[in-house]
């Protein structure tokens, strides 16, 4: 049979008093032992140890105190019979290993918290992190941004740095060499971006560093890295001898150029964050080369060159020597260059180092040397490649029994002309340099009397008049 409203609603009403029967027998319980105790209370359970402290006159709250993590805790309450059951649960999940208890209720809730919120973004990523990682993640993090918050930190890395590929180094480099080759080749009568023995060098270089890094990202690279790099080429073995030499400032100068302008290709090519500042590194920064000794001939020298020299060779000795052209300039130049400006070579645009146009004077000497070939109204100067033509000049000096001086025609023409001249702007311009350079190289290493010695070296007596045969050694190359 069925209850009846009115049995149901006594039955209610029965519960409730029972509920409160209960509640009152408890409070009045606690209240009678908190009469009867004996304060400080004990409460242990194992090893574990929580003291509850009575009330004062002055203090009118029960004191718990307990150890938890290595640190003393303590918590008010203002009945009896609430710091007692708290007490006992304590105990014993400090018994049980558990250091919960060292938490106050506001950071429990916060690890609560956090724990869902890294459940939640496992669920998400599949990567699980615990909480101790994250924190101690963000907390690095926030060291390094003095004052910024994350957030706007990562975005902005996101912006600049996200769409790096990862690339190996040597294939970078691969890569980097290929798309510098094209710049060799040039239609006739032009003058290419980059020649073949700067790509040459390039390479080997470039091959170098990525040889000291095997199976690294270009992305990898950091400050320590180039500094190993600069730091291992303090000393190179010699193929010849397998003899350490020591590398020069410029030469580690020149290395470090290479690495630069690969690095910006790899920030174009995306391999680089734009921000890599790896070239701020200590052992990028560029050292500040001696200045090193220039050997030059003197006008007994060059006088014993030109006489020996073969027909083809002789005009570029003497506007080598008494120009101050350099080796590529005048192996680019054409017989019209030499006649189109009366008195004067014309180095054009497209075959001066500096790819600047200027005029240089042809003084006297260099005019008696010349007049020789006015027949040439056209052509190159020097069919061949420019190993060719420095393979002629070695043996040339060991036919005239000259020591071969590395750059000596121009050195001499710089360090003659400023000691004639004794005016930095005057020989800069017709050597095609800065007054900087030509003021720290050639001040000082000849008298005026050397260089008008030098300047008035003059063709033989019987050689001026004559006409010369078309050099048949140099049309056949």
């Amino acid at each position: 049979m069925g209850s009846t409203p009115a049995a149901r609603t006594k039955f209610s009403l029965k519960n409730e008093e029972s509920e409160k029967i209960r509640t009152d027998s408890a409070q009045n319980l606690a209240a009678f032992e908190e009469k009867t105790v004996r304060f400080p209370k004990v409460i242990r359970h194992r090893k574990a140890v929580a003291t509850i402290y009575g009330r004062s006159k002055n203090y009118p709250y029960y004191r718990l105190a307990y150890y938890a993590a290595g640190k003393r805790h303590v918590r008010h309450f203002s009945a009896f019979g609430e710091a007692k059951p708290e007490a006992e649960r304590i105990v014993r999940e400090l018994a049980d290993g558990s250091q919960a208890a060292a938490l106050t209720a506001a950071q429990s809730r916060d690890a609560l918290a956090a724990l869902e919120r890294l459940q939640a973004h496992y669920q998400a990523t599949g990567r699980r992190v615990s909480l101790l990682a994250s924190v101690s993640a963000y907390c690095e993090a926030d060291a390094k941004l003095n004052g910024q918050t994350l957030l706007p930190a990562v975005q902005g890395y996101l912006q600049s740095v996200a769409s790096v590929k990862r690339m190996d180094i040597a294939e970078a480099v691969d890569e980097f060499l290929q798309t510098q080759t094209p710049r060799t080749k040039v239609a006739d009568g032009h003058r290419a971006q980059l020649s073949k023995k700067q790509i040459y060098v390039l390479g080997i270089r470039l091959g170098r560093f990525a040889a000291t890094f095997p199976n690294t990202a270009v992305s990898d690279l950091n400050n320590e890295h180039l500094d190993a790099f600069m730091g291992a080429l303090d000393k190179v073995k010699s193929k010849s001898d397998k003899r350490a030499v020591v590398t020069s400032a410029k030469t580690r100068n020149h290395y470090r150029a290479a690495v630069g302008q690969f690095f910006r290709w790899c920030v174009r090519k995306d391999y680089l964050p734009m921000t890599h500042r790896l070239l701020e590194a200590d052992s990028m920064r560029p050292e500040h080369a001696n200045t090193a000794e220039i050997h030059f001939y003197t006008p007994r020298e060059l006088t014993a060159l030109l006489v020996n020299a073969d027909e083809a060779l002789r005009p570029l000795l003497a506007i080598g020597g008494l120009a101050g052209l350099r080796t590529a300039e005048m192996l680019r130049l054409d017989w019209q260059d030499v006649w189109r400006v009366p008195g004067h070579i014309e180095v054009t645009a497209g075959k001066s180092k500096t790819r600047q146009r200027r005029l240089v004077e042809i003084c006297p000497a260099l005019q008696a040397w010349l007049e020789s070939y006015r027949v040439r109204e056209r052509g190159k100067f020097w069919l061949g490649e420019e190993r060719t033509f420095l393979e002629h000049y070695r043996d040339l000096c060991e036919m005239a029994n000259i020591p071969r001086k590395e750059n000596g025609l121009r050195h001499a023409f710089c360090t003659y002309h400023f000691a004639l001249h004794a005016n930095e702007n005057l020989t800069a311009a017709q050597a095609g340099n800065s007054p900087a350079m030509i003021h720290a190289h050639y001040k000082g290493m000849a008298t005026k009397a050397e260089a008008e010695k030098w300047f008035n070296v003059l063709p033989p007596e019987s050689a001026r008049n004559v006409i010369p045969l078309a050099d048949t050694r140099n049309q056949a190359q």
